[in-house]
């Protein structure tokens, strides 16, 4: 039985942090609405995780679970175009959580980087998961082609890779300026990519995408190799000065995220200043998630604490939703 306490939160963002924070502020008797900015819920979960890796009736029910408790969600809202903070607070809401990842991809700033047939991974997989492209008819086509190579190391690029497979690219390339030890990726994705046929190549970094009509024609790597251990502990790729080219026709580029700007930007316009660190993160109160703007917390991608992943993004909304209970108790 939910007693409401006649306090209302707003939550930004429908990922992993926003639904565990949704679901403990609700059994607290808070009024909680969900503004998503795309259109449909889950955030990484539904538009980054291929649903071989996570099936959609898993993420379904348990937004299904939200509604059935009596959140409230909104879909189509960004946060910081559609309505900003500063409305947020006038529509009566007596905390805001934001918690609207970091969904700005990382490019590798050479040339050729605008071509088509060129993306982000997260573009790329929002089309594919979100949207049902693939290569015949479907509201947002994937050009694919015959070979692709995608730029990175980590989980993202793993799954990159693997839902490149399986929308029908003959061959799909892993490209890494490092060895295989140095890779960031979970050993078992890595496992996963081998099995279904991903083909690595390491100690090749990016030099130059090739244009043919303003669309990929092949790309030129340098070869690196290994020289000392940089800040990460990882042995650092020096440039040898020779290259060679690969035969691709779409490049996806995995090399991580950062924050998107847009909520600290229109913010400032109302007057609400933000302390964020040199990338562009909320800075917040590691225990409480709270930010330098009192009421207002954040925390998952947007504002990590530790690294970036789905179980520390759920760890954040839980501690999030116990900092703004203590606080909306005051």
């Amino acid at each position: 039985e939910i007693v409401p306490t006649g306090k209302k939160v707003a939550i930004v963002g429908s990922g992993c942090a926003g639904i565990t924070a949704a679901s403990d502020l609700r059994k607290a008797g808070h009024e909680v609405t969900i503004f998503e900015a795309l259109h449909e819920f889950g955030g990484v979960l539904r538009y980054g995780i291929p649903p071989f890796r996570l099936p959609r009736t898993v993420l379904d029910r348990e937004i299904k679970n939200l509604k059935d408790m009596g959140v409230k969600f909104e879909k189509n809202v960004i946060v910081g175009k559609s309505i900003t903070l500063k409305q947020l607070k006038e529509d009566g809401y007596d905390v805001i959580f934001i918690c609207s990842g970091a969904g700005l991809p990382k490019m590798m700033n050479i040339p050729g980087e605008n071509l088509n047939g060129v993306y982000s991974a997260n573009e790329f997989l929002t089309r594919v998961n979100l949207m049902g492209a693939d290569g015949k008819e479907s509201v947002t086509p994937l050009r694919v082609g015959k070979a692709v190579a995608v730029i990175g190391g980590g989980n993202v690029a793993m799954d990159a890779a693997r839902t490149a497979v399986r929308v029908g690219f003959e061959k799909v390339y892993i490209v890494y300026r490092r060895t295989e030890p140095e890779l960031p990726a979970r050993l078992e994705e890595i496992r996963h990519a081998k099995e279904e046929g991903v083909i690595f190549q390491f100690l090749h970094a990016p030099a130059e995408i090739y244009d043919k009509d303003g669309y990929v024609s092949g790309m030129k790597f340098e070869i690196m190799e290994l020289g000392e251990p940089d800040e990460s502990g990882r042995r650092k790729p020096v440039g040898t000065g020779r290259y060679t080219d690969l035969d691709v026709d779409s490049v996806i580029v995995a090399l991580g995220t950062g924050p998107n700007p847009i909520i600290q930007k229109s913010a400032h316009l109302d007057g609400l200043d933000f302390e964020v660190d040199s990338k562009g993160y909320f800075t917040v109160d590691s225990e409480t998630r709270e930010t330098s703007i009192p009421a207002i917390f954040a925390g998952g991608d947007v504002a990590p604490v530790g690294t970036s992943n789905a179980i520390n993004a759920m760890g954040a909304g839980k501690k999030a939703a116990k900092a703004i209970n203590e606080y909306l108790k005051q």
